[in-house]
């Protein structure tokens, strides 16, 4: 079945089944392997995508929950192939070890600051909760999101 996907700004065409899971399309047929597979069950975050802007696990979505909606994915981060403040903060912070679960933690922190400007730690945590980092950098994730807020909002050069 073909079906209709607006992703990063751009239609694409795919041929799945209503019932594929977004997580495989965006990897197998768009390229986009910047989302990860983590657990399969929605619950680790690796796979976070925003959906209409609001970030949703891409692993058990399916595709026809997702037509004519817009997805965003940690590609369209930093399209023209500069880093975007988050993911600067997380280099300067060490904020990811291993990076697995980084790209849905990008995804997820980046909808937060889009709406939170200045969010406090518990803002912070709160939209992270889902996401599992099995390194244990969550206190550097927490100064990254921070300093990445501080950019945006222009009070801090990125580096």
């Amino acid at each position: 079945m073909a079906l209709e996907l607006m992703v990063n700004g751009k239609l694409h065409a795919v041929s799945a089944e209503p019932e594929t899971p977004l997580l495989y399309v965006l990897r197998n047929d768009l390229g986009l392997v910047g989302t990860r597979f983590g657990c399969g069950l929605g619950q680790c975050g690796a796979c976070t995508v925003l959906l209409d802007g609001v970030p949703v696990q891409s692993c058990n979505l399916p595709l026809d929950a997702v037509a004519g909606r817009a997805i965003t994915t940690v590609e369209a981060l930093a399209p023209a192939q500069a880093l975007h403040p988050l993911q600067a903060a997380f280099v300067a912070e060490q904020a990811a070890q291993c990076g697995y679960c980084t790209s849905g933690i990008l995804v997820a922190a980046s909808a937060l600051l889009a709406r939170t400007p200045e969010p406090t730690d518990l803002q912070i945590r709160q939209a992270l909760d889902a996401h599992l980092c099995r390194c244990g950098t969550h206190v550097r994730i927490l100064r990254a999101v921070h300093r990445a807020a501080r950019v945006l909002r222009g009070e801090q050069d990125a580096a």
